[in-house]
Formats: C-alpha cells, sequence, structure tokens
C-alpha cells in the first residue's frame, strides 16, 4: 500500500489514504461506483494542495485574447495562490508575469485591470516594459552590473487557443497539444471536431460571473451528468429531451456524443424558438441540431450548439468557494447587427443558475458525519469516476513527492 510523501504530516496522510483508497473499494450491489469521502470537498490542506498540485502546473485558461485589444492593456487573474499580470506587449503580442515586483516583492499593479506604456511598482518606482524587462529605476544608471533580465519580471508560460489566454505558472509546462488540444479533439471525435465551430472567430455576446458557496470538484461533477436534469433542468429537458433520461452528453471513456434537439424545437433557446440568427458556417451535418459538452481539466467547459458556443471558466477561490465565468459567443455579424441573444443566454443562464444552487445545497453535506465515507455513482454518472481518478493521482504523487510504503 502506498500513500503520500514522508514531509505531509501523519494526520494528513491518515486521511488521503482514507480518500483515496475508498475510490478503489467496491460498494454493495455491481451497479453503484464510489466517491471521494466528504473530507476531499472540506479540508483547506487538500485544498492547498489542489492549488499548487493541479492549477499552478497545468493549463488555465483565463481571458478573452480580444480583452486586451491593444498594446499596454493590462489585467490581473489569480490561478492557484499565485496573482498573475496580463498584459499585451509591443514585440510580443500576449505576454503574462508574476505580479511580484523584482525588488523588494510588492504587487507591481494593484488594481484589476489598466493600460500604461509601462509596468511601475508604487514602492520605489522600479518600472518594467511590457515585454518584462527592468526598464528603469532610481539609481539603476549607477548600478552597470544590473542585469534588467534576470530582475525584470518573471514570466508565465501563454498560449492563445479558441481566442483565449491560457497560461501556465510550472517551469517546465504540460505540452499543450498533449494536454489541451489532443483532450478536447479527443473527445470531439474526428468528424464533431471543434475546428468546426470557428471558436476563435466568435465574439463575445455576454458574459455572467457566478459566486459559487461550494467546492470546484461539485461542479465539475455536475457538469458531467444529467441524472439531475429531469429535476432541476425544465427548460433544458424540453429542448433537450434526452436528458430527461439521466444520460449526459459526456460518456465513459471520451465516448462522443452529440445530444439531439426535440422535434418541435427551433433553436436553443430558453423556450425552444428558433434563435434569429445564422448557424455556424463550418459545422458538420452530424453537428446540426445536436449539444455537445467537454470537460477540460482541470477548469474549462466548452459548450457548443449549432449557432452560439458557451464557455465556463472556473476559479477556485476556497475549498467550498468558487468563482465560474460563463461566456456566451456568436458570430460576429449578430454582435454587429445587434440581434436578439437574451432567449439564448437565458437558457444557459438559468442551467447555471440551477446547477450552482444544487452545488451550494450539496457543499454543507460534505462535512457531515453521515458522507464522512463518501456517495455512490449511479450507472450514468460511471464517467465521474474517470475524473475521481485523475484527481486522485494528482494531488496524492507528484515528481516532488516520495512514495512510503507502509
Amino acid at each position: 500500500m502506498t500513500h503520500l510523501l514522508s514531509s505531509t504530516p501523519p494526520a494528513a496522510r491518515k486521511k488521503d489514504q482514507m480518500i483515496i483508497d475508498h475510490l478503489d473499494e467496491p460498494l454493495p450491489g455491481s451497479s453503484l461506483l464510489p466517491t471521494p469521502s466528504g473530507v476531499a470537498y472540506t479540508d483547506p490542506e487538500i485544498f492547498s494542495r489542489e492549488q499548487s498540485e493541479i492549477f499552478e502546473k497545468l493549463w488555465n485558461c483565463v481571458m478573452r485574447a480580444d480583452s486586451l485589444s491593444s498594446a499596454g492593456e493590462w489585467k490581473t487573474v489569480t490561478i492557484g495562490r499565485e496573482e498573475i499580470i496580463v498584459v499585451r506587449s509591443r514585440k510580443k503580442g500576449i505576454r503574462a508575469y508574476f505580479n511580484v515586483c523584482a525588488h523588494r516583492g510588492m504587487r507591481v499593479c494593484t488594481s484589476g485591470e489598466g493600460k500604461n506604456k509601462t509596468l511601475q511598482c508604487g514602492y520605489h518606482a522600479w518600472t518594467y516594459a511590457l515585454e518584462g524587462d527592468l526598464a528603469a529605476a532610481p539609481n539603476l544608471t549607477s548600478m552597470p552590473d544590473v542585469d534588467r533580465q534576470d530582475y525584470g519580471l518573471k514570466p508565465v508560460h501563454v498560449r492563445e487557443w479558441l481566442g483565449y489566454v491560457w497560461v501556465c505558472l510550472a517551469e517546465e509546462p504540460p505540452n499543450f497539444d498533449e494536454a489541451v488540444l489532443g483532450e478536447v479533439r479527443t473527445r470531439f471525435g474526428e468528424v464533431e471536431s471543434i475546428d468546426n465551430y470557428g471558436i476563435e472567430n466568435l465574439k463575445l455576446g455576454e458574459s455572467k460571473t457566478y459566486d459559487v458557496a461550494a467546492n470546484w470538484k461539485l461542479i465539475i461533477e455536475n457538469f458531467m451528468e444529467c441524472y439531475h436534469c429531469a429535476t432541476i433542468h425544465p427548460e433544458l429537458t424540453e429542448v433537450i429531451p434526452e436528458f430527461a433520461d439521466g444520460l449526459a452528453s459526456q460518456r465513459m471513456n471520451g465516448e462522443v456524443h452529440g445530444s439531439e434537439f426535440g422535434e418541435e424545437i427551433k433553436g436553443f433557446t430558453v423556450d425552444g424558438s428558433a434563435s434569429g440568427f445564422e448557424e455556424l458556417p463550418r459545422i458538420a451535418p452530424d453537428q446540426d441540431r445536436k449539444y455537445y459538452a467537454i470537460t477540460v481539466k482541470p477548469q474549462v467547459f466548452i459548450n457548443t450548439v449549432p449557432d452560439h458556443v458557451i464557455i465556463h471558466r472556473m476559479f477556485p477561490v476556497s475549498e467550498s468557494r468558487t468563482t465560474v465565468v460563463c461566456d456566451w459567443l456568436f458570430l460576429p455579424e449578430v454582435i454587429e447587427r445587434d440581434l436578439p441573444i437574451e432567449k439564448s443566454v437565458e437558457l444557459f443562464h438559468r442551467v447555471n443558475q440551477q446547477d450552482f444552487e444544487a452545488c451550494e445545497q450539496t457543499q454543507p453535506s460534505m462535512s457531515s458525519k453521515a458522507y464522512s465515507g463518501g456517495g455512490a455513482l449511479v450507472p450514468s454518472e460511471h464517467h465521474i469516476s474517470e475524473f475521481h481518478a485523475w484527481w486522485s493521482s494528482q494531488v496524492a504523487v507528484s515528481e516532488h513527492q516520495t512514495k512510503v510504503t507502509v
């Protein structure tokens, strides 16, 4: 039997061992699979390890690239336990840095966004070029030995994809093509390719931010299954009747499945009426009148329908609180012509509200004695066990940890 590194406190090791061992235990009855125990959703130590081993090591989708439209525009974003500056530079496109001055460590940017020719620390006026190098500081000319790159802002790895900025805080990031592109394309299949939706060319029609009083894993688990759909999503099951049977678009082993609209349904709108605008021009015949959904670990949901795309980004704040940003993306002409998108937005806004309320009602029970051994997954939820296994492998073992046999 193996468990966590020797530097982990004994109480934490015992707790981790219980959580991870439980995932492998059979439940009474052949139809059910176990879940992690409740402490996995409530313990600050476990959350801290998730921040360091998952969010600070993997690729995170942080913002729309077009939200930084001109050189000098910047925004800050929190990933794991770190605050990051994302800026559009003059020479190198979008760049990202730890929001830490190389001099004495003060935050360089002290508000959420702005536009400047340089980035200057307000403590001692150390000033950085948008490309990250130290550009100026009081008496810097009298210190010719100071290397302006070495004392520049510490960079963060950046990629642009689907019209979004993705960042990775790790020294050596996972291969983006394998970790992100490969997962997405595998789950969409060869015909149902995400490329057909032209997401990088779409424009933001609406964005809503939700403050959810629940652990981030509860939100992912909810998104991956539809066993709950008949109970809490009347509008969604009216548009996609098969969801009422409890089967989600996401399946075991990454099975590709598009969920069909109802026969009388005209569009993916809150009342099933036609949206009033054209379908995305490059979608394949098998994508017409179908909804696809995938999870890109650790914090992105992608939802596609014939005439628009919905993307969720999650930012865990604590073991019991998560910020979720949801974007609705449309063809540029829909936005430019100010065509009505309200009914399209309202459908998934209601789904979000219904889902997040369910997660918030679940969170308190994670600390109950009645849930100390965890819960169960029914067959239509069995694919969630793949997420649990991934989570367990991420938080239990890393390159910096040593396995200990007991």
